[in-house]
């Protein structure tokens, strides 16, 4: 599957986001589809503008987690503390 990439110019700052969505995988089958997941979860938000993505791996002498961070900037978003 390919992933294609929208590079959008906004009078905001270069980097900004008011949005950040986490995706964990440890066990092996779920981290062999990460990528998919992540590209399926984008395709479902295409309002959503990518600012950065970030890969985290960690490990120890069981366990093996992958961690993709996705920092996006959502124009229309709501503030969710109620004001």
């Amino acid at each position: 599957m390919v992933a294609s990439v929208r590079v959008v110019t906004r009078s905001r700052p270069s980097g900004a986001f008011n949005g950040v969505k986490v995706f964990v995988a440890t066990k092996f089958a779920d981290r062999e589809r990460l990528g998919e997941t992540v590209t399926q979860w984008l395709a479902e938000h295409p309002a959503f503008d990518v600012v950065d993505m970030v890969v985290t791996q960690s490990s120890d002498e069981a366990y093996h987690c992958v961690t993709i961070s996705v920092f996006y900037f959502e124009k229309n978003a709501r503030r969710r503390d109620g004001a």
